[in-house]
């Protein structure tokens, strides 16, 4: 990080699509200096900021002062203010923070921190002081980031990542992704998920790419923005979950030929939630209208308990796609090649060399090529545990494996994701994915795109065997044709008819900070 900012010509640019201000990597870094001056050396320190432009120098400045970093589920509109305050108590005290960074647009909330005699500081403060004379050194598997998964409505957990794991991911990503000082990064993703933080901030300042960067708020205000800063400043790498695409290609669909250059996207990156292939065919189907190449799209799989990437697919191909019947897959648990499409599931490329994958039974017996199976990880990139409100969580077992709680197969090296293994369901012998679920939902006119959740109903309180409902969340339109059109295309697509269907009005289906849904949550609104 010192090297870098030591020679880079590279820097980043904020405040799009206001006022742009761009800082050399140099120039970000005596911020952090400055930053540091004023941090306690070696403490943990929570940070609560959403602009860019102060959380690049305050991560560098808790490095520098040898601490470690924990980014904060930030508040929304739609956030209950009292739940959160008590989730963000709750993760104070788990990671015993010492201070929390506070900037803008969160200053409202200084009042809780001083209630609870909580010590802060204000990032306009702190830039105001004097540098440190010099760093403190931090051994190599000493906490960096302490990586938050999990939401407001429940028991907060962190992933640990020392600077050995995230040094390993970041400069495996660099590798593959060929980041240098002539890459340019675009990116609006929230840095307090894995996604943003490691991938979009830290790889390009650790790198020296040139970073564009943005807050989700502008994204979500104006979607187009995202399209419309790759053209204006030549954005070679930008990455995104899958809903994000979709929503682009809806927007680009409407711009006229030529009035974009995307020409220069190298890395179109989808990850962070299951990627639909229908969406990606979208989207370059729409953008190579402003000169995308269809090879620049990327499938990535990771987790944050990886850092962050743990596959990701060659630079060179197009999306890859493995074609499998339903009925094996389902049923005999194989993933068996077939050329009717019955499944379409994306190869998400061989794992980086610092993380070692397998795919193992419910025993814990290693399973061959295109068997399917529990999914787990190992190596340098590879967190060793959580830390919990009731202490520490070791992740791995004795042979420093890690359950990673997906299900998929490996072929031809490369990894393929089934789904989430808590979420499977099971009817007739079958094991049926909810994403798939969700896709054939999806696409029923009146339903929002991203916005579907297919829930795991066990047998029981009246039910013989287990089943499952689907909650979609739709605009306009009746609800009643809807929830039978949404049945109708499920038992012609997936062969299961939903025990129930409900649709809602938007914004209703629970997501995680990071946009993810939350399954488990979603069951509340079956009534």
């Amino acid at each position: 990080m010192i090297a870098n900012a030591a020679r880079a010509r590279t820097g980043m640019v904020t405040g799009e699509p206001g006022e742009p201000l761009r800082r050399t990597w140099g120039e970000v870094h005596d911020q952090a200096r400055r930053i540091a001056g004023g941090l306690e050396p070696g403490q943990a320190v929570a940070v609560l900021a959403g602009q860019p432009a102060e959380i690049a120098p305050v991560a560098q400045a808790i490095w520098l002062a040898g601490g470690s970093m924990t980014m904060l589920h930030q508040p929304t509109p739609r956030t209950d203010l009292d739940a959160w305050r008590e989730d963000t108590m709750r993760v104070l005290k788990m990671i015993d923070a010492r201070a929390v960074v506070v900037g803008a647009p969160f200053e409202p909330v200084i009042p809780v921190l001083e209630a609870y005699k909580i010590k802060h500081h204000r990032f306009e403060e702190l830039i105001k002081g004097p540098e440190i004379s010099r760093h403190r050194e931090a051994g190599e598997d000493d906490a960096a980031l302490l990586q938050l998964t999990s939401g407001s409505t429940a028991e907060p957990k962190a992933v640990r990542i020392t600077h050995r794991n995230l040094f390993a991911n970041v400069t495996d990503s660099a590798r593959h992704l060929g980041c240098d000082e002539t890459g340019v990064m675009v990116s609006w993703l929230p840095m307090f998920h894995d996604m943003g933080m490691v991938g979009c901030l830290l790889l390009p300042m650790l790198s020296g790419m040139e970073l564009v960067s943005v807050t989700p708020a502008d994204f979500l205000s104006r979607p187009l923005l995202w399209a419309e800063l790759m053209s204006r400043y030549g954005g070679t790498i930008t990455t995104a979950p899958n809903f994000a695409w979709a929503v682009l290609a809806r927007q680009l669909a409407r711009v006229p030929d030529g009035a974009l250059d995307l020409s220069t996207l190298q890395v179109a990156g989808n990850g962070a939630e299951p990627i639909d292939p229908a969406t990606m065919e979208a989207f370059v189907s729409t953008a190579t209208r402003f000169g995308l190449k269809p090879e620049a799209v990327n499938c990535c799989y990771g987790a944050a308990e990886s850092t962050l990437v743990i596959s990701m697919s060659a630079m060179a191909d197009p999306m890859l796609l493995d074609v499998v019947d339903a009925s094996a897959l389902e049923q005999d648990r194989r993933a068996v090649p077939t050329e009717d499409g019955t499944r379409q599931l994306p190869k998400l490329g061989k794992p980086f060399p610092t993380v070692e994958v397998r795919v193992v039974d419910d025993d814990g017996k290693p399973l061959s090529e295109r068997e399917v199976g529990r999914l787990q990880l190992r190596g340098e990139s590879v967190t060793d545990g959580y830390i919990t409100p009731d202490g520490w969580e070791p992740a791995r077992d004795a042979d420093g494996w890690l359950d990673i709680g997906d299900e998929g197969y490996l072929t031809d090296g490369q990894v393929v994701v089934c789904g989430r293994r808590k979420d499977v369901i099971i009817m007739g012998g079958r094991n049926i994915y909810p994403t798939d679920i969700e896709r054939a939902a999806g696409r029923v006119p009146g339903v929002r795109e991203g916005n579907v959740a297919a829930v795991r109903l066990l047998a029981g309180d009246g039910r013989p065997r287990e089943s499952f409902a689907v909650i979609v969340e739709a605009r306009e339109g009746s609800h009643d044709d809807i929830a039978r059109e949404v049945t109708s295309r499920i038992v012609a697509e997936i062969d299961a008819r939903p025990a129930q269907v409900r649709v809602v009005p938007p914004g209703s289906l629970p997501k995680t900070p990071s946009g993810k849904l939350r399954r488990g949550a979603a069951r509340e609104l079956l009534g």
